[in-house]
């Protein structure tokens, strides 16, 4: 059995990994970290390592394996009480949703991904995924829909650029 510090090395070497672009390394550090975490009885921990390597998987065009490794942690850290990484559970599931052309659960997810950042005070966070659901949106031929979301995602940065603000006054003048 791994211990914590073995297991803390273990996810910076995995982090390091996927910054490098090293991602099949990165997801056998991630799972291996995993499953470490497991045997502590430590689910919150490993739940964030099945994100991480969720994200990883993703990044090597897998998006079922992807899916497949983040489903359940989101009630994980919903138990927990953990709102930020439940958002982040949430909006990688849609992630992965949307790699599988899965456009109508992706988007659905995207927002509920953007309540939960909303509840937990992370606007950056939210306004991300608030661009994605409106790249969905757009995608799909839906522009008006697309330019509300794309304000709402404005709105929610908390400090946006000034590109971001003309971009929001451009916006709200082609609403009317």
């Amino acid at each position: 059995m791994a211990t914590e510090s073995e297991l803390q090395k273990l996810t910076a070497d995995g982090k390091l990994a996927f910054e490098s672009g090293e991602y099949e390394s990165a997801v056998a550090l991630f799972e291996t970290s995993a499953q470490g975490y497991i045997s502590l009885n430590d689910q919150v921990n490993a739940a964030e390592m099945k994100n991480n390597k969720s994200v990883a998987l993703l990044k090597m065009g897998k998006a079922q394996e992807s899916l497949d490794a983040v489903l359940g942690t989101r009630e994980i850290f919903a138990h927990a009480g953990d709102l930020k990484r439940q958002g982040m559970a949430v909006g990688n599931q849609a992630a992965a949703l949307e790699a599988l052309k899965r456009f109508d659960e992706a988007s659905a997810a995207y927002e509920e991904s953007a309540e939960l950042f909303a509840e937990a005070g992370e606007g950056d966070l939210r306004s991300m995924v608030l661009k994605a659901a409106a790249g969905i949106k757009l995608k799909r031929g839906k522009v008006a829909e697309s330019a509300f979301k794309m304000i709402g995602s404005l709105e929610a940065k908390d400090k946006p650029s000034i590109f971001e603000r003309i971009l929001k006054f451009f916006l709200r003048f082609i609403q009317r």
